[in-house]
């Protein structure tokens, strides 16, 4: 049976293949009730998803956000929920962060050259469209010239962290994603966490700056690294997320939203993490202001 909660899931705001519309459409096929779309660095994507839902009444659509962060000799995602999205200092900080994914785009695809790989940047920007430029809208463009069969064929060698063409950008600490995140109201989630290299002591560490979940319910890993991580987000009093990390890009395999995810007893949690969020933001900027 599929779940009826997906909390990770992308857009062409990002690196989706899928518009938000179509996005929604096909998360209404899948059955789910409880959604949240948290494109890469961008929120650009919410108000043509919340349109789209009005067909769909039985579901609904909670705002989120995925940030990149670094830590030595790894890269750590955040996700953010019921963030405020409206908020105009909020829009200028994604802004920044996507003006730094498309430089460094530009940056990936010249070293890409230098190896043999020849892709157009302006393929690359068309690819992405409106969205944030990321390293799956470069992979795509080197399937179409035949470099590779499928975009995550890319990675090992090339796009990836130790990849050939690897290029850094700016990131924020995953702390300081933490504050930023509840700043803005939204609850810190801990993404796909099973990737990290040293996962066990990363989410102790991330556990004391603050995070509040940990995704646990992800499509793409084994029962046993689910039943795992169950074991450590109650260990350090996390709240169990999850959700499929669907970007439609055409890997074989590719879980479908809904595939995995956590229960409607997440989703509550969730609220009320973000409550008590809410209150002690606005108790710290009452006490501010006096």
């Amino acid at each position: 049976m599929s779940a009826l909660v997906d909390l990770h899931l992308h857009t062409t705001a990002s690196d989706g293949r899928l518009s938000p519309t179509e996005l929604v459409r096909l998360l209404a096929s899948q059955g789910l009730k409880q959604v949240a779309i948290s494109d890469h660095d961008t929120t650009e994507g919410l108000a043509e998803a919340f349109t789209a839902a009005e067909e769909f009444p039985d579901m609904r659509i909670i705002p989120a956000v995925e940030l990149s962060t670094d830590i030595p000799g790894d890269e750590v995602h955040m996700l953010g929920y019921f963030l405020r999205y409206e908020d105009e200092e909020l829009q200028t900080i994604l802004r920044q962060f996507r003006a730094g994914r498309l430089e460094r785009g530009r940056m990936i695809v010249e070293k890409l050259a230098t190896l043999g790989i020849h892709v157009e940047w302006e393929r690359v920007q068309e690819i992405a469209g409106e969205g944030a430029v990321g390293r799956p809208h470069i992979a795509l463009a080197m399937v179409e010239k035949g470099y590779c069969k499928e975009p995550k064929d890319a990675f090992p060698e090339y796009l990836g962290r130790n990849g050939l063409a690897y290029v850094e950008r700016s990131k924020m600490t995953p702390p300081e994603a933490v504050e930023m995140l509840i700043r803005f109201g939204a609850v810190p989630v801990l993404a796909h966490p099973a990737y990290l290299v040293n996962m066990e002591s990363t989410i102790a560490e991330l556990a004391e700056a603050g995070i509040v979940g940990l995704e646990v319910y992800y499509a793409q890993f084994s029962p046993e690294t689910v039943e795992q991580l169950a074991r450590l987000a109650s260990q350090h009093g996390l709240i169990p997320c999850g959700g499929s990390d669907y970007h439609g890009l055409g890997n074989e395999g590719e879980p479908l939203p809904g595939t995995l995810g956590p229960p409607l007893e997440t989703v509550e949690l969730l609220e009320q993490a973000a409550e008590k969020i809410a209150a002690a933001v606005g108790r710290q900027a009452r006490v501010s202001a006096q």
